[in-house]
């Protein structure tokens, strides 16, 4: 299997990256795009993920409750190597890396189900 093996140049692109990796339901690849000790919250699904081993043992969990991640940053904010990401399905604090890799430090996802809100 392929995958996902590309780096992110830019916070935006760290966003695209992880949708891939969603959509390949790529546990791997997911992994890769967070720092060693990173942190993803993932609301009540998954609880928490320390360490990118970690989370890439989560990810199945959250592809189990057809949780999705589509790449909408509304805004970045952006300080030198680390950036704040809002998006409509999470807020993302990324570092960009010795090596010039963008990666997350810390993502709060919203596992909310859109169509959830309207019943």
């Amino acid at each position: 299997m392929a995958g996902v093996r590309q780096v992110a140049r830019t916070p935006e692109e760290l966003e695209a990256l992880f949708e891939d990796a969603f959509v390949l339901r790529d546990a791997a690849a997911v992994a890769r795009l967070f720092e060693a000790r990173a942190l993803l919250v993932a609301g009540g699904l998954a609880g928490e993920a320390r360490g990118n081993g970690k989370i890439a043992l989560s990810a199945p969990g959250l592809w189990a409750h057809d949780c999705t991640y589509v790449a909408d940053p509304r805004r970045v904010v952006q300080a030198n190597d680390i950036a704040l990401v809002l998006a409509a399905q999470g807020t993302n604090v990324a570092r960009r890396g010795s090596d010039g890799a963008w990666r997350y430090a810390i993502s709060l996802l919203s596992t909310d189900h859109p169509n959830q809100e309207a019943q």
